[in-house]
């Protein structure tokens, strides 16, 4: 018997690549920059305030809580398209 040389199976590989480069949701940029200056502006405040805002008792942790705050609008920006 011969071989039929016609294949009617699409490449699997290249389905799953053109869903990889879909775009993000509309909602993603504004809650990525969103975060960004949040964090900033934690920061701002945390030094205008001389450590009495945003929060009192947590003295120098506000500057790690801006930078985490900032640090996920960051990591957010390995993942924009």
């Amino acid at each position: 018997m011969a071989r039929s040389t016609s294949r009617s199976k699409s490449d699997p590989s290249a389905e799953s690549r053109s869903g990889e480069q879909a775009p993000n949701a509309i909602w993603f940029k504004p809650v990525m920059f969103g975060f960004m200056l949040i964090g900033l502006i934690w920061i701002i405040v945390f030094y205008i305030s001389q450590g009495s805002l945003p929060i009192a008792s947590l003295n120098t942790g506000n500057i790690l809580i801006g930078f985490g705050i900032m640090f996920i609008g960051f990591l957010m920006t390995t993942r924009w398209r």
